[in-house]
C-alpha cells in the first residue's frame, strides 16, 4: 500500500492491541491519516504491542482488517514493537551504564502514598538490573511544547512526574523508551494522537533530548467523553468498530474533528469519504474538546 510522496511528512498510526478499534480509535487514526495525506504525506503503522499479558486474542487481525473496511491505506510493511526488543536494550543499558538510568526494587505498597510522582527512594542505591524497574533520572526542569490542536503545554518532570520506568520489573519495555526510539527510527516528522498521550509528551521530549534525537510536531486530537463524563475508551462502553458501517461513522468521526462534510456524502462510498477528507482537510478546525452522544457511537 503506497501513497505519492510529495512532501516531507511522515506520520504513524500506532495501535495497541489491548482490544478492538472502537470510534474514538477512529477519530484518531483519521486526523493521523489526513493529516498526512492532505500534503502527500507518508503514513505507517505500527503495533504497540508491547504488552502481552494485556493484548486480546485477535485483536491485531481485527486491527488491520477494521482499517481496511475503513479505507486506511498505509505505506510499507506494519512494523510490531515486538520485534524491536533488541534496539530498546542497547539504548535502555547505554543508559544504565552512563548512570542516566538505575534499577528500582520499590513495590507498588511502597509508592502508594505518593500519588504517581516517584520520590527516588532508590536513586541512589546501586540495585543490579535483575529483578528491578528501570527508572530514568529525570531534571529539575519544566518541560513545554506547543500542540497544534491544544496550544502549549506545560509539565514540570521532578515535580509532577519524578524519574520514570523505561523498563518495568517483569521485563517488559516501557511505552516511553519504545515509542520515542521507533518514532526517530522510522523518521515521523508528525505525531497526531489522543489527547490521553499529552501528558506522556515532555517525558518523551527530554528523552529525545538525552539521546539526541529530533522532536516532532504534536497533534493531540480530544478525547471523546460521553454526557456522564466518561472517557469512551476499551474498558467503558465502546463497542468494536463495525465492517458495515464504514461511511456513516466515517462521516461522523469528520464532523467529531470539526471538518464539514456536505450532505451529499450521506450515501457515498468509503473512498469517496476518504477522499474528500484528503482535499478538505483542516487541523485548525479540531476542537480542544469533544462530547459525542452515545447514540452516535455505534
Amino acid at each position: 500500500m503506497t501513497a505519492s510522496r510529495t512532501s516531507s511528512y511522515i506520520g504513524r498510526f500506532a495501535p495497541t492491541p489491548s482490544g478492538y478499534l472502537h470510534f474514538g480509535s477512529l477519530v484518531a487514526a483519521l486526523a493521523s491519516y489526513l493529516d498526512a495525506r492532505a500534503v502527500g504525506g507518508r503514513w505507517l503503522l505500527r503495533m504497540e504491542d508491547l504488552d502481552p499479558p494485556r493484548e486480546e486474542p485477535g485483536a491485531q487481525a481485527a486491527i488491520l482488517k477494521a482499517l481496511e473496511c475503513y479505507g486506511f491505506e498505509w505505506d510499507g510493511q506494519m512494523v510490531r514493537q515486538s520485534d524491536r526488543h533488541d534496539a530498546y536494550a542497547e539504548v535502555l543499558n547505554r543508559l544504565f551504564q552512563q548512570g542516566l538510568a538505575y534499577a528500582c526494587t520499590c513495590s507498588r505498597k511502597q509508592l502508594e502514598p505518593y500519588h504517581g510522582i516517584y520520590p527516588g527512594l532508590c536513586r541512589n542505591l546501586g540495585h543490579a538490573q535483575n529483578d528491578a524497574a528501570i527508572r530514568l533520572r529525570v531534571p529539575e526542569l519544566e518541560y513545554r511544547f506547543v500542540d497544534r490542536v491544544q496550544g502549549e503545554y506545560h509539565q514540570h518532570l521532578g515535580r509532577e512526574v519524578g524519574d520514570f520506568v523505561i523498563r518495568r520489573r517483569d521485563g517488559l519495555y516501557a511505552y516511553q523508551l519504545a515509542v520515542v526510539l521507533d518514532d526517530a527510527w522510522q523518521g515521523i516528522t508528525d505525531i497526531v494522537r489522543g489527547a490521553d498521550l499529552l501528558d506522556s509528551t515532555p517525558r518523551q521530549l527530554y528523552l529525545q533530548e538525552l539521546l539526541g534525537l529530533s522532536q516532532p510536531r504534536y497533534l493531540h486530537v480530544p478525547l471523546i467523553t460521553q454526557p456522564d463524563g466518561h472517557k469512551l475508551g476499551k474498558s467503558y462502553r465502546s463497542p468494536p468498530l463495525a465492517e458495515d458501517q464504514a461511511p456513516p461513522l466515517l462521516l461522523r468521526a469528520l464532523r467529531a474533528l470539526g471538518q464539514k462534510p456536505p450532505t451529499e456524502l450521506d450515501g457515498a462510498s468509503v473512498a469517496q469519504i476518504m477522499a474528500w477528507g484528503i482535499y478538505h482537510w483542516d487541523a485548525t478546525l479540531i476542537p480542544r474538546t469533544l462530547s459525542v452522544p452515545e447514540a452516535q457511537l455505534s
